[in-house]
This record gives C-alpha cells, structure tokens and sequence, in this order.
C-alpha cells in the first residue's frame, strides 16, 4: 500500500519515537520436557550395553565416575532404546547419521517447544494473538527452512505477520542471547510482545563411546532434552500482565585467546563437541573481571558484593558452578537454584536458563527475606568462544522498585 500525505509527512511521521518506554520485563515464564526418564546412576550401565561396548571395562568404569560427580540424578529425553534399535546409524561411528539425528529432532522438538510455549503464554494471561515477535533459538533443532520458528508460530495459533528471529548453534548460551534479542525488541518497538522459545535435544550429541574422544563421554552424560520459554514486552502493562524480572541490562563479551576452548561443529555424527579441561580454571580466572566490567556502570558500589545479589546461572556443569563459587566467593546457596535444575534436568543447552529463572522466582516467592534483601540479580550463560552472557535483573515488586 502507498503511504499517505506529502513526502515530508511521511518522513516526518517515520522519525516519530517508536521505542517503548523504560526497560523491558519478562512477562512469564514455561518450561517443558519429554516424558522419558533416565537415571543418572543408571546411564552408564545402559549407554555401555546399547552401544555394544561393555568391553571397554575401563572406559565404562570413567563414565560411571563423570556421571557420579556431574551433580545429575535425572535427566529427559526423546531418544529410547527402540529409537535406537531401529537406526543403528546414530550409534555406529563408521555410518553418516546427520539425516537422521536432524530429522528426529525436527520431528520431536516441535510439540516440547510449544507445550514451553502455551505454558508461557497462559501465565501471561493474554491471547497468543497479541504475540508481536517471535525469536526461537536451538543448537539441535535440526538446519531446515521452514525450520523450528515456522513450525511453533504455527502450532501455537500465532498470528501470520509475527516477525520471526531464529538463533543456531549457539550451545549453552542460546537461551540468555535470545532473551538479549528480545530485550532490544521488546525496548525498541513499541507495544511490542515477544515470545523467547529455546529447545534443545542431547541425541545430537550421542554416539558410540570411544577412548580417544573424551569430551563426548562428559557430553553425553550431560546433555538432554527440553524447552523453555518466556513472553518480554516493555512499557505500559495490561491489567492481565505481572512483570516477573526487570531486564536492566545485556552485554556479550569473549574472553581473550578462548577460540579452541569450547567448540561446537556439525559433522556427518551429529554435532561434534570440543571441550578443554582448562575451561573451569579460565572461567574461574576471568569471570570476575568480565562481570565487573558488566556491571559496574549500573550497579555503583555493588561490583564485587556479589553476595548481595541473587544468581541466575546457566549450570553448565557442576564443574562450571564450582568455578562461579570460587571465583566470587559465593555463598552456596546463591546458586542453588542453578544446582537444583542440573541436578533434576542435566543439561539442556539454551533452554536450561529458563528453568533456572523459573526456580529462581518459586524460590523467591517463598522466602520473604531473600526478596526484601536481593532485588538485584545476574542472569550468566557461557558459551563457545568463551563468550558470556551476562543481564542484569531487578525483581519486580521489589521495596526499591520505581
């Protein structure tokens, strides 16, 4: 359609602020997971006997020792024994099995996502029509067009002009950086409405053990399936509309000569995984500069109190947590919430920050002392690079809330 009124008008009315106003909120949260449950104690023995490989006594006995000591009792996934049985590829190192990973994933991770999403979008109380903007992030959603965006915004009844945003490969920092995304959105459009979903399978990462690939024995005593979600908008909220979390501020930062360290590659075996065990003691020796520089320009005189504010930390792994621990001297309860999702879900790439986020307001709503005391917090992903995530937080309804 041809705009209306003179040139001048028509620029004059495009230069008009279109931006909200304030900072954008996270309006709602769900989460989602696969019915199929593995035991942590469990995985090594059947990982080892699906694989054929119960003759590598020593190996299997290492994998029983990293799942011992991942901080995991159980995990979800789509991947079963008769999944398997019936595509001997995806365990067979000798046979390409992309196809195959990539369409299992494209077929299940679709109804995970959306059932995050309709969780989500129920919270927030109002139509999936007012859903302006959609930004989908996955490292193992399959690499179609259509791809996993498309399929939700169908599934979820969105509206046909919902502005579509979809993040690949970013691994464990998939999540915050789609939130980062919709922030910007959600500040920069007014009246806009954003729905975040992450969803995420650990069958790309699985294959048969092999003692020369150590990390794929962490990744797959790590990785699983499921699906978070989040609806963020800013300005004026509808009677209908509870704020959750302030989304104050978002940087992205690489720390220095980190390429190598964690790496994420696709290949005819799925996703290839590269990990160095240096990376606890770089996160450890670095993390708390970056976050200083983070964070100082809005928190005066709180870099460096970290205690003082409550974490929302990806859990990478229990190794990763350990480091966060030490590096800042937290108390241990600062990332118990972040402990009790691996603990309960392992790790799910990008969507794991959501159930993280979840826990963090369940725990908050239920200890009066801990809101009135933290209303400031981190939200903190790791990804390859080593890139951090880092967005500060403030907790609505806190006593210092504007």
């Amino acid at each position: 359609m041809a705009a209306t009124g003179s040139p001048a008008t028509v620029i004059q009315d495009a230069r008009r602020p279109r931006s909200a106003d304030g900072h954008a909120a996270v309006l709602a949260i769900g989460t989602a997971n696969p019915s199929h449950c593995l035991l942590q104690d469990e995985f090594a023995d059947w990982y080892f006997r699906v694989s054929n490989s119960d003759h590598l006594a020593m190996l299997k006995a290492k994998m029983k020792r990293i799942c011992e000591k991942s901080g995991i009792k159980k995990r979800h996934g789509h991947l079963t024994e008769e999944m398997l049985a019936a595509h001997p590829e995806i365990l067979d190192r000798a046979l390409p099995s992309l196809d195959t990973r990539m369409r299992i994933a494209a077929g299940s991770l679709p109804d995970v996502a959306a059932a995050a999403a309709a969780r989500a979008i129920a919270e927030w109380g109002r139509p999936a029509a007012d859903i302006t903007h959609l930004v989908v992030s996955t490292t193992t959603g399959g690499a179609a067009a259509p791809g996993l965006d498309l399929h939700l915004a169908v599934l979820l009844g969105l509206r046909q002009d919902v502005q579509r945003t979809l993040l690949y490969l970013y691994g464990c920092t998939a999540g915050t950086s789609a939130l980062r995304v919709a922030k910007d959105l959600a500040e920069n459009t007014r009246g806009a409405r954003v729905l975040v979903v992450s969803a995420e399978t650990g069958l790309t990462f699985l294959r048969s053990p092999d003692e020369a690939q150590f990390e794929e024995l962490v990744a797959a005593a790590l990785f699983a399936d499921g699906a978070g979600s989040a609806v963020v908008g800013a300005g004026p909220v509808s009677p209908a509309e509870r704020p959750i979390f302030h989304m104050v501020s978002a940087t992205q930062t690489t720390l220095a000569a980190t390429a190598r360290v964690v790496e994420l590659k696709l290949g005819e075996l799925g996703i290839e995984y590269r990990l160095s065990a240096a990376l606890p003691a770089m996160v450890c020796g670095g993390i708390e500069r970056c976050l200083s520089e983070a964070l100082a320009p809005h928190l005066h005189g709180l870099a460096g109190a970290w205690n003082d504010l409550f974490w929302a930390a990806h859990p990478g792994s229990r190794a990763i947590l350990d480091s966060y621990e030490a590096a800042l001297g937290l108390q241990p309860e600062k990332l118990a919430a972040s402990r009790r999702v691996l603990s309960e879900y392992g790790n799910m790439l990008g969507a794991t920050v959501f159930f993280v986020l979840e826990e963090m307001w369940r725990r908050r709503g239920a200890n009066e002392e801990e809101r009135e005391k933290c209303a400031w917090g981190v939200m903190l992903g790791l990804g390859p690079g080593i890139t951090v995530e880092t967005m500060l937080l403030h907790a609505a309804g806190s006593q210092d809330e504007d």
